[in-house]
């Protein structure tokens, strides 16, 4: 953690809550931390300053909204210094829900969500166009086994 940012343990409890269920309640948040629900207030706002939270998302099951299909792209450059303008061309696809500059065998690591294979295709025809890119590599999800936040705390505290 950077020294640098003013974060203490109640700080830590009410993110772990938070990331557990991001509509908590701050009135609950409270009750469990031991403090008033405008101290949690201004503790979220204090970390939304700092840029430590940066949003509260849902956690949505999306294959019961009609797109079955997760994958894995695995995206080489044909030079690093094009990661930039790539990057900016894979924000135009809305398909791309996550895009992670790595190190190892590939430039970007990317995920992708389509409603079928046919769907899929079209988005990896989409992707492998996009100027800078020299191939893709696609691993399907068969099964998301663990999706959770970091718990800073032992469920005990």
């Amino acid at each position: 953690m950077d020294k640098n940012l003013d974060i203490d343990n109640i700080d830590l409890k009410i993110i772990s809550l938070l990331n557990e269920d991001a509509k908590t309640p701050y009135t609950e948040i409270a009750k469990k931390v031991f403090v008033s629900s405008g101290t949690v207030h201004v503790r979220m706002k204090k970390l939304e300053d700092m840029g430590v939270v940066k949003s509260a998302t849902l956690n949505i099951d999306f294959s019961k909204l009609g797109y079955d299909i997760a994958a894995f792209l695995g995206i080489y450059l044909q030079r690093s210094s094009l990661y930039d303008n790539v990057i900016e061309s894979l924000q135009e696809i809305p398909e791309v829900v996550r895009a992670y500059y790595t190190t190892g065998n590939y430039s970007i690591f990317a995920k992708i969500i389509c409603q079928d294979t046919d769907h899929l295709r079209n988005v990896l025809d989409s992707i492998q166009q996009v100027e800078g890119i020299d191939r893709t590599e696609t691993l399907i999800v068969l099964e998301e086994s663990i999706n959770r936040p970091i718990q800073f705390f032992d469920k005990k505290e």
